[in-house]
């Protein structure tokens, strides 16, 4: 600064600007003036210094143009022309001044609302006939109508934008973003892909855009924005209404489009009119959108971050240019609305014409008014005084009885000793402090940038990780009832209890097309009875869990057993849901290849059941692993019963009272076979006997064992001389026999009998390795096993599995089919309902149900649910359980299932057991027979006379 005036009002300035920082304080119109009319281009470079150093302060700063204006007669006039331009942003500051641009939404619609009053066209329209009659009303609604049709053409907006293209379209997308969040938002709920979300998201903001600058209409949600709010509820207004109502709700929109309609004819009436209002209405605006600018409330914080009230200059007011009736106007309007704005005015006056801002026409001055102290100080000083002094006074002088005053004028007279330039090195620079305000840096958009980003790596971070868990996830959620986990062999698969989209069969490896399609095609059939059940019989259903190998692995890409259980899950609830009233809804689960994760499974399962109370229990679960008593414990804490089909498992009954099985368990097995071990001990003067077992140390397979340990005890009671046991190992799905083949063979003693525990796809190995052996390739020797052969598809039926020449096989198997098969609609009901079978192939041996697994799983879910809808009603879980010991049904696939001389921790007598003979013929093909069966529902014991080896 070049003059002691300007260093001490600089000063002055700051300590405002300082205070500022910390509260709201009233702004002055800071009024300039020499003391000598000589002086007055001194006073003038004042203001230009002033404005120089607040643009290096980063002050928002705005200079009204003051010079002289042609054609504006009317001082009120020429004082709104002042105001006009200064709704454009960048007459404020460039993009170096704090923060962002301001926005004037306020202001910019009152300048329209002028535009569109003054408009030619308008001037035919105005009502000439007198308010309130007839001809008056008509009149007035055409004007209305035409006055809306010219703002609707100018967008509402200035014709000549205070802002580009650009930015008014931005403007415009801002009010559409809450859209397009809750448009992805909703799309999110769906789950889909994320860039399907993205898109419904971007997809409603370009649809809404396009549909706000469609020409000749008014913008969208035009009600919804601030400056309509305002333009309807500002009490400065309501003088122009007539009445009409100033609702603006969401859900209104044609109510509140009426009010704006109503308000604006009003407003522009009044503008018409001309005086005062039109100069006020410029000001109020211009005020709000600049407490607006500051407002600390706001989303953005920008109140904290603009810590430097914007700064308005006028190089020289007067009357010629309206400078004078603007700063009345501007005390005028704080003393009516007595708010805070946070805009600090300064202005230069000429020394003749400084009377006119606190004096009346007359020259009078106020009284008690204080005059400025007389005795000498410094103009620091003085400034401070007489802003206290000012701010002190402001509350009486805003009283409507002191007319001549202007109270928010603070006018500071300048001595010529303190206007004169100083030497060029006692120029003084004022210091600002200028220490970013926190808000700046905590809540700015580079901080949003950092922490959109940081949240955008954890939701991609997130997602990866929901889609590497779960089989079902979209970009912020996941289906949590199926999982994804690491399948034998290699790859992955997915397990758990399919609930919402998730279908098993999508998620197969190559080598199961065929097995993998005839999945696919099961899951979609149940899936759509259960559609059709809950569609039509909302109220009056069952559900139940189907539990099984629903998936391939590398080492076993076998769905066999999975497809024929699910076959006869299936079949069973098309027959419930075509003959009874209480329908059956099943859901399927997948517990991995071989059921290697059926722990997992069991935990989804009771998961679900505490969400779903119709879930009145489980079939399936048919492998019995080192989980097995885990998975049973974890159901039988939600009070969920099993029936399973095919676990052979002794001690899952005697442990668990929720388990019931219609396999026949391995104990009962081993002694079935005793009846053939007896018969083949008397062919050999020294009968050896050997039991081969499958290394279960590194698996989870507990069958192997438990047979293993049945056997052995079977064949020692039986009279064998036992060799010592030995045990194979299975590496990467092939088991490594050849070292047990030469023990078994070289030995001294080569056992006649051999009982294998092992499973079904280790019995070619094993074979092959004994015909190939010297010992044992001329030696009979028989090969007693479990029902996990029962799996096997031998030669003589189309297959691949076959026994060495010299070898016989015996197997027990758990499904009796052939006494069973004449007093069952088993087959018949499998030839309506399931695909795939041609005329005539639904029989007792044919390829798709030979095994039984289809007709024990059938059996076990018409049992199950038999006990979930005693009394044709729905039953709950807890009742189903009851009613599975009274369970007596006849006419099934494998006979009669009978659950009521079941005891309690106990296992049960009754199921179904065939032991068959496999051998070679002549003609090289393995033939397999039945030696003697039992259906179930018998309890009659096989003896020697009726399983004879001939």
């Amino acid at each position: 600064m070049s003059t002691e005036a300007g260093i001490d009002i600089q000063r002055q300035l700051e300590s405002l600007i300082q205070d500022f920082r910390a509260s709201d304080l009233p702004m002055p119109v800071i009024v300039l003036h020499a003391e000598d009319a000589a002086d007055d281009d001194r006073v003038t470079e004042l203001v230009d210094e002033l404005r120089e150093g607040q643009q290096s302060h980063g002050t928002r700063l705005a200079v009204a143009p003051t010079e002289p204006q042609p054609g504006a007669v009317d001082p009120m006039a020429r004082a709104a022309r002042l105001l006009c331009d200064l709704g454009d942003s960048r007459k404020w500051g460039d993009r170096s001044a704090a923060y962002r641009p301001y926005a004037f939404p306020r202001l910019n619609l009152v300048r329209a609302l002028q535009e569109a009053t003054d408009d030619p066209e308008m001037r035919a329209h105005w009502p000439i006939a007198s308010a309130g009659t007839p001809d008056g009303n008509t009149q007035r609604e055409e004007a209305q109508t035409h006055l809306l049709r010219i703002l609707a053409r100018q967008r509402w907006r200035p014709r000549r934008p205070s802002r580009r293209p650009r930015q008014v379209l931005l403007t415009d997308v801002q009010q559409f973003l809450p859209m397009g969040v809750l448009g992805a938002f909703t799309a999110l709920l769906t789950r889909p892909e994320w860039y399907i979300a993205a898109l419904a998201g971007i997809g409603l903001m370009v649809l809404l855009a396009v549909l706000n600058h469609v020409p000749g209409r008014a913008p969208l949600f035009l009600w919804l924005r601030r400056e309509s709010r305002w333009f309807l509820t500002t009490t400065f207004l309501q003088s122009a209404a007539r009445r009409q109502s100033t609702s603006v709700r969401l859900l209104r929109p044609l109510r509140s489009w009426r009010a704006i309609a109503a308000r604006a004819y009003d407003v522009a009436e009044a503008m018409r009119e001309g005086g005062p209002f039109p100069l006020q209405l410029y000001v109020l605006a211009l005020f709000e959108d600049l407490r607006d600018n500051h407002r600390r409330g706001s989303w953005d914080l920008r109140g904290f971050k603009r810590t430097r009230p914007p700064v308005l200059l006028l190089h020289r007011v007067g009357r010629e240019n309206g400078g004078i009736e603007l700063i009345k106007a501007v005390s005028d309007v704080r003393s009516r609305r007595s708010e805070l704005d946070p805009l600090l005015i300064v202005a230069g006056v000429a020394a003749d014409d400084a009377a006119l801002l606190d004096r009346g026409e007359d020259g009078v001055p106020p009284a008690g008014r204080p005059q400025p102290p007389l005795q000498p100080r410094r103009l620091q000083q003085r400034l401070r005084h007489w802003y206290d002094e000012w701010a002190g006074n402001l509350r009486a002088d805003q009283s409507p009885s002191r007319t001549n005053a202007l109270p928010w004028v603070l006018r500071i007279p300048l001595p010529r000793e303190e206007l004169v330039q100083l030497r060029e090195t006692d120029w003084r620079c004022v210091r600002a402090r200028h220490r970013p305000p926190l808000a700046r840096v905590l809540w700015s958009a580079h901080s949003l940038f950092l922490v959109l980003v940081l949240a955008a790596t954890a939701g991609v971070v997130h997602a990866r990780e929901l889609h590497r868990t779960y089989c079902s996830a979209g970009l912020l959620t996941a289906d949590r009832d199926t999982e994804r986990h690491a399948a034998p062999g290699g790859g992955t698969e997915c397990v758990g209890i399919a609930t919402g989209d998730v279908r098993f069969g999508t998620y197969l490896k190559d080598g199961a097309d065929e097995e993998g399609k005839r999945l696919r095609e099961l899951e979609d059939l149940v899936l759509a009875e259960n559609a059709k059940v809950l569609r039509n019989h909302p109220d009056t259903y069952v559900t139940v869990v189907y539990a099984g190998p629903l998936s391939s692995s590398t080492a076993d890409p076998s769905l066999v057993k999975g497809n024929e259980e699910l076959a006869g899950v299936y079949l069973a609830q098309r027959v419930v849901n075509a003959n009874y009233t209480v329908k059956l809804r099943v859901l399927l689960a997948n517990g991995g290849a071989d059921m290697g994760h059926q722990r997992v499974t069991a935990e989804a399962i009771a998961d679900y059941a505490d969400r779903d109370p119709t879930v009145v229990g489980v079939v399936g679960f048919g492998r019995d692993l080192q989980s097995s008593p885990d998975v049973t414990r974890r159901l039988h804490a939600v009070g969920l019963p099993v029936v399973s089909g095919t676990n052979s498992a002794t001690y899952l009954p005697e442990d668990f009272s929720n388990w019931f099985s219609l396999a026949a368990p391995d104990e009962h097995q081993a002694e079935a076979l005793g009846l053939l071990a007896r018969q083949l001990r008397t062919r050999h003067t020294a009968p050896y006997a050997l039991v081969l077992a499958r290394d279960t140390e590194q698996s989870q397979d507990r069958y192997t064992s438990e047979q293993a340990t049945y056997g052995g005890q079977m064949l020692q009671r039986e009279g064998f001389r036992l060799l010592p046991e030995q045990a194979y190992r299975v590496a990467n799905g092939n088991p490594e026999l050849r070292h047990h083949a030469e023990s078994i063979c070289r030995g001294e003693s080569v056992p006649s009998v051999i009982y294998f525990a092992g499973r079904v796809e280790d019995i070619g190995s094993l074979m092959t390795q004994l015909s190939t052996e010297p010992g044992c390739a001329n030696r009979e020797i028989a090969i007693l096993t479990g029902d996990d052969l029962s799996k096997a598809r031998f030669s003589d039926t189309g297959g691949r599995d076959g026994v060495a020449p010299r070898i016989t096989l015996y197997h027990a198997a758990l499904a009796e089919l052939r006494e069973a098969a004449s007093g069952t609609d088993f087959y018949n009901a499998a030839a309506k309902y399931l695909p795939g079978l041609e005329k005539g192939e639904a029989t007792y041996d044919a390829d798709d149900f030979a095994s039984g697994q289809t007709a024990l799983s059938h059996d076990a879910t018409r049992a199950l649910y038999w006990a979930a809808s005693l009394g044709d009603e729905p039953q709950s879980r807890a009742a189903t359980w009851v009613n599975l010991r009274g369970v007596k049904l006849d006419g099934m696939a494998t006979g009669r299932i009978d659950f009521t001389d079941a005891p309690l921790y106990g296992e049960r007598r009754g199921h179904s057991i065939v032991l068959k003979r496999v051998r070679r013929t002549a003609e090289g093909v393995s033939e397999a027979e039945v030696l003697c069966s039992r259906p179930a529902g018998s309890t009659k014991p096989l003896d020697v006379r009726d399983c004879s080896i001939g």
